[in-house]
Order: C-alpha cells, then sequence, then structure tokens
C-alpha cells in the first residue's frame, strides 16, 4: 500500500508546469469571458497606471508589448497565414474556414501574445481572426485596415499582465492573482481606485516572469502543440548551466537603459551588446597559370554574450 501511496506522490510532483495554466484558465471559465475586444480591452484596462507611472507608461507604449496581437503588422499577417494555411489544413482541427476559429485555436498564439484570451468566448477570437484578415487583405479600403489595426492594438501584453496576471507562478503556495490587486515588490495600499491593494510578486525580479511567453519550447498542453520562443529554456540549459548569473531584467530594461520599452534585436544597442564580432581581412594575389588574380580572405568571428541562444522564434 505505502507503494502505491509513494507513486501517487510522485505522478503528483511530476505533473507539468502547463498543469497550473489549465487550472488558471479553469478560474478564468467560471469568471464572466469577454465577448468582445472591446470588452476584453475593458477588463485589462491599464491606462489608470499611466497616472502615476507617466514614465513607464511611455516606455512601455514603445515596445512590441503594447501592440503584441497586431506587431509591426508581421504578427497580425502570421495569424491570418496560421488559419488560411495551417489550421484549414489540419484534418482534425474543425476549421474549414476563418468563421470557424475558437480560443482553442488561437491559443498556439495567444498564449504568449494574448494570454488574457483565456478569458474571452469565441467571438473574441472570431473578431480577431476577422481584423487579421481585413488587415492582410491588399484590396481592404486604407480606412478598413486603420480600422482593423485600431481595434488588435486595444489588446496586447501591458501592465496588469506583468503585474496581476502572470505575476504569480506557484498559484497553490502563494495564492492566485486578485483583480484588485498589482503585484510589485511590496506589500501595501495603491493610489489606483481599480486596484487599491498592492503587493509582492516572488517573480517580479526574476527570469520566470518572462520564461512564461518567453518559453521553454513546445506547449505541450495544447491540443496541436506548437513553438516559438525558446529563449528561457536555453537561459536555463545553456546560460545559467554554464555559471551565467543575469536575469532577463538586468539586460533588456537595467543595462539597456530602456526600462519598460524591453527591446531586443530591433534595437541596435541590444545588438551589439549581444554579439561581439571580429573580422579580419587579408589580401593577396593568385597566380592561376598566366594570370595573377587579387583575392581576399576575410575571417569573421561571433562570440554571444547573451544570456540564450540567438537568433531565437
Amino acid at each position: 500500500m505505502k507503494f502505491f501511496r509513494f507513486i501517487a506522490v510522485l505522478a503528483l510532483l511530476a505533473l507539468p508546469c502547463t498543469f497550473l495554466l489549465t487550472c488558471q484558465n479553469a478560474r478564468a471559465a467560471d469568471a464572466k469571458k469577454a465577448t468582445s475586444i472591446d470588452e476584453l480591452a475593458k477588463m485589462y484596462d491599464s491606462t489608470g497606471c499611466k497616472e502615476c507611472h507617466e514614465a513607464i507608461y511611455k516606455e512601455w507604449a514603445q515596445s512590441i508589448h503594447s501592440r503584441s496581437i497586431f506587431g509591426t503588422g508581421r504578427t497580425a499577417a502570421t495569424i491570418k497565414t496560421t488559419v488560411a494555411v495551417g489550421l484549414t489544413g489540419m484534418e482534425y482541427s474543425g476549421v474549414k474556414k476563418p468563421e470557424d476559429v475558437q480560443v482553442k485555436h488561437l491559443m498556439m498564439c495567444a498564449k504568449c501574445h494574448l494570454p488574457q484570451l483565456a478569458e474571452a468566448t469565441d467571438a473574441v477570437a472570431k473578431e480577431i481572426v476577422k481584423n487579421a484578415y481585413i488587415y492582410s487583405d491588399p484590396k481592404a479600403t486604407d480606412e478598413a485596415r486603420d480600422k482593423a489595426i485600431a481595434q488588435l492594438s486595444k489588446v496586447n501584453i501591458n501592465c496588469l499582465i506583468c503585474h496581476q496576471r502572470n505575476a504569480i507562478t506557484h498559484k497553490w503556495v502563494d495564492g492566485f492573482p486578485a483583480k484588485d490587486t498589482v503585484y510589485g515588490f511590496k506589500n501595501g495600499e495603491h493610489a489606483d481606485p481599480a486596484h487599491p491593494k498592492m503587493k509582492e510578486s516572488k517573480i517580479m525580479d526574476e527570469s520566470i516572469l518572462c520564461g512564461q511567453c518567453h518559453g521553454l519550447g513546445p506547449n505541450l498542453e495544447l491540443e496541436e502543440p506548437s513553438q516559438c520562443a525558446t529563449l528561457y529554456g536555453s537561459h536555463l540549459w545553456a546560460y545559467k548551466a554554464d555559471g551565467g548569473q543575469e536575469k532577463c531584467q538586468e539586460c533588456h530594461m537595467k543595462k539597456s537603459k530602456l526600462g519598460h520599452n524591453m527591446q531586443s534585436y530591433r534595437d541596435p544597442g541590444m545588438g551589439k551588446a549581444a554579439v561581439d564580432f571580429k573580422v579580419e581581412t587579408l589580401g593577396y594575389q593568385w597566380r592561376d597559370g598566366a594570370k595573377v588574380v587579387p583575392q581576399a580572405l576575410i575571417k569573421v568571428e561571433m562570440i554571444n554574450r547573451a544570456g540564450h541562444a540567438i537568433p531565437d522564434g
């Protein structure tokens, strides 16, 4: 009997961390779900943060996080391609046309680009897809495309994703994030009437906060596992395992002096800090029979100084 109990305990300990995501999404299912992009944007409205944190809010507004579903336009176009080429080509997806898309179909993208989509109905997934199609349609009018961009830009990775929804990873130990609370480095009162409480998050300055999206690899909890970002896995098993000490926040926020802008390869300074180049050129004359041909040999040495593999995604 003790043997079976031991096996049961091991089984519980072996549950993947993605099981916690399922639990979190199950809790989200109990709450009233958003039925439109506007409702979802209202559920995660962080504009009140700007009043007290204006400089930080401006930094965030310049980041790709502030437009995580639209991106530079590439993300929206990729969502359309995911549906048109990917989902409709999968025999058992249940998607024959864009109107068939449900939340579960978009989570292979939204798990990172819009994790709060788990708190929305399928109508929101369809609305996102509809606007992605309009944006990607070369026959769409400028007005229609602008409206699609504006709608897709209403939902994003904002203050309340990092400082509330994703601020706690070990929820059975530390509790589930409360909707009236923001999480940071201390406990106390908070000036925002919508979020009057402030609590400490044990992961706010840890790489695991970023690793929830900039992930470990395949999202195996999904019906159709997908793999995009693997930075956190590389950070753990290559950089940290080799003695690296810095966290994501130290390079992408502090050393870069970008704060909540958090740029990566798009920023020249970040690119320069990530890779050391050494270029050596040698010129000589090459005799080919009766001909003398000038030749050049170029040696390029590149050393990765980043805390993870590059490129990624």
